[in-house]
């Protein structure tokens, strides 16, 4: 029986699909919110095998705390999802500054924190899993979504490190890229307005908000088959780096990555024309 960390408990979105299926699959959660007290009625069927904690994962202390209960109440984490995150939109040039550091804040530096507070167990016991939630926009920069999309970048980035520092002690990392799925996520769209930017870019950015608008209870993508699909791959013998979930975003990230291929070829010649000539 394992026993799951797992941030960002939203009724509705990636965290509580991860957490149902743990569960249906006989093991232990913990799973961690703004808001416990909409997670009442879910807890009951579950009794001890689960744990719902208060959790703003952007406060380093509280996320330090609430992986020392975890621990506590079960005795080590042994699969960490860092699920909590949240886009805003905004320009580059033109997004408040506050905004954009809390796009930074939540996106990048609270799984940091997460991350390092349960690592120390996980390398005492030589063995766990981080599954770090990132995005396509973390692989395909999305227009109005910078400052998400640079968050993410960071978090591949990151994840590719991490995987390589703690493999010799039995963790294993896994980037996991969902494309739109059908979520809460784009709930807030509505309510949000592009007023706050430069002139300039306000038609963009409102073509941006009315198109997630429009997808917000369309979106292709199944949270449930989305990760059943990161269950089977952690079973895997020879477990995928990263993961691509959704039709739209693979054909995204192979165009993207094709792309990519095909101009780093093409200049060659120019990469290998900076070294100092043979002998040298």
């Amino acid at each position: 029986m394992r026993t799951w960390f797992i941030t960002g408990g939203t009724p509705g979105g990636f965290g509580m699909a991860y957490a149902d299926a743990a569960l249906e699959s006989g093991d232990r959660v913990v799973l961690t919110t703004r808001r416990p007290e909409e997670l009442r009625g879910w807890t009951a069927p579950y009794g001890d095998r689960v744990l719902v904690l208060p959790l703003d994962v952007t406060d380093t202390k509280q996320a330090e705390a609430a992986v020392a209960e975890a621990e506590s109440r079960f005795g080590g984490i042994d699969v960490l999802v860092n699920n909590a995150g949240r886009g805003w939109y905004g320009s580059v040039e033109g997004m408040d500054d506050r905004a954009l550091r809390k796009v930074m804040e939540l996106n990048f530096f609270a799984v940091l924190a997460v991350t390092r507070a349960a690592l120390p167990g996980m390398r005492r016991r030589r063995s766990g899993w981080i599954v770090n939630m990132s995005s396509v926009a973390g692989l395909v920069g999305i227009q109005g979504f910078g400052f998400y999309s640079a968050a993410k970048f960071a978090l591949e980035g990151l994840t590719e490190v991490l995987r390589q520092e703690v493999e010799p002690f039995g963790i294993k990392v896994l980037a996991v890229e969902p494309a739109a799925f059908r979520t809460r996520a784009y709930a807030g769209f509505a309510d949000e307005s592009v007023d706050g930017d430069l002139p300039d870019y306000r038609p963009m950015l409102a073509e941006v908000r009315a198109g997630m608008i429009e997808q917000d209870g369309r979106q292709p993508g199944d949270p449930a088959r989305g990760v059943r699909a990161v269950l089977a791959a952690l079973t895997q013998d020879d477990p995928p780096r990263r993961l691509v979930l959704g039709s739209a975003g693979y054909d995204a990230v192979a165009g993207q990555l094709e792309g990519m291929l095909a101009e780093l070829r093409g200049q060659e010649a120019v990469a290998r024309g900076a070294d100092f000539p043979p002998g040298r």
